[in-house]
């Protein structure tokens, strides 16, 4: 079992522009690494390059931050796990975006991270909000189903499954397996497969 995920509170990183590809959150030469160490420094790099200092994941004004607000179609294109390691790497623990591709999202829940889903209008309004006062702290309640940013608030949507398994720390699907070892293993034994399998390699 994972830890119950109910509400994640830091400073946030606007990110603006559609369909941000795994690509270009963690381009394919890092997929080497089997361990997922270093991917955080490596997040975004191509683009990060190109901006010279410019990319929102270069700015001092957002160092730290653990909420990341993203617009449409975010972690579209190829089905690597990687992409989803990079940004926790980084230090985001919660997406706020206006809609994700499947895969990045399922990805990013087997590791607890929440993608939370607004409108574009709030999307919008959140980042500028941010990028007005990036010091001022950002508040994903799962709780309750909304963003907070100072005295400005808006739902959140996150389909019942996936929300109720962040806030029941099931997540996890991992750790459930070795918290149920004992059941695991006594169902192995009542299974005529397994026991075939023993007997065949003994």
């Amino acid at each position: 079992m994972g830890s119950e995920i109910l509400q994640v509170t830091g400073r946030a990183v606007p990110l603006v522009g559609n369909d941000i590809d795994t690509d270009r959150i963690i381009p394919a030469r890092f997929l080497r690494s089997v361990t997922f160490d270093g991917l955080g420094a490596n997040v975004f790099i191509d683009d990060r390059q190109q901006l010279q200092g410019e990319h929102p994941f270069d700015q001092p004004q957002y160092q730290g931050a653990t909420v990341l607000v993203v617009n449409r179609n975010f972690g579209c294109g190829s089905s690597r796990e990687h992409a989803p390691q990079a940004i926790a790497k980084w230090g985001i623990q919660a997406i706020i975006g206006e809609s994700f591709a499947e895969i990045f999202f399922g990805n990013c829940l087997a590791m607890g991270v929440p993608c939370l889903t607004a409108t574009a209008e709030d999307v919008a309004a959140l980042q500028a909000a941010i990028a007005a006062d990036p010091s001022q702290p950002v508040t994903v309640d799962l709780e309750n189903l909304q963003v907070r940013c100072g005295d400005w608030s808006a739902t959140v949507t996150l389909a019942e499954g996936p929300l109720q398994m962040l806030r029941s720390g099931q997540w996890d699907a991992t750790g459930q397996l070795v918290a149920n070892g004992e059941a695991i293993a006594q169902t192995a034994q009542n299974l005529p497969y397994v026991g075939w399998q023993a007997i065949a390699a003994s």
